[in-house]
């Protein structure tokens, strides 16, 4: 019988996030993300509450509502400039470049156009306000080992993603 996903075990999946509306990816995982289920809640609690009692093998879609995870869209974090203002670094959709306000918080923007003459950025998370779904592939679960479970998934794996995209904020 194989290993359920329960608190304590060792988890490796995959997954993309889909948007509802269009169909469109926007993220994936394509190498196995580990980590221990109990222990290091890498995704929205509500994924990992529908990853319970699955096994490897398993494939799942998970709905999410953007706007409960994220909040709403905060139209005051959308920003437009003079594309000579910015500089060359930045001038790719897809960038994110990292602000502070005058109170030294400090908060991830997205470049989201480019044009000839300007560059827009933007500070909302980019799944909030939007109705996607988490298509999740269980690869591996068994025990965790004293090590992994120390370490918080596989010892000397480094996860290849940005977590600004999955985590709820």
């Amino acid at each position: 019988m194989s290993e359920t996903i329960q608190d304590g075990k060792y988890v490796e999946l995959t997954y993309k996030v889909v948007d509802k509306k269009s169909g469109h990816v926007l993220t994936m995982v394509e190498f196995p993300l580990a980590y221990i289920h109990g222990h290091n809640e890498i995704l929205s609690p509500l994924v990992h509450k529908e990853l319970e009692d699955r096994c490897a093998g398993d494939v799942i879609e998970v709905p999410i509502n953007g706007k409960e995870i994220f909040g709403p869209r905060d139209e005051s974090l959308v920003f437009v400039d003079h594309i000579d203002n910015v500089p060359q670094e930045y001038r790719q959709v897809g960038t994110t470049i990292l602000m502070e306000n005058d109170k030294g918080q400090t908060r991830s923007f997205f470049v989201t156009q480019v044009d000839d003459k300007s560059l827009t950025v933007d500070g909302n998370n980019p799944l909030c306000g939007r109705q996607v779904v988490f298509v999740l592939e269980i690869v591996t679960v068994r025990e965790a080992t004293d090590d992994e479970i120390s370490a918080g998934g596989a010892i000397g794996a480094q996860a290849d993603i940005d977590p600004s995209l999955v985590r709820p904020v």
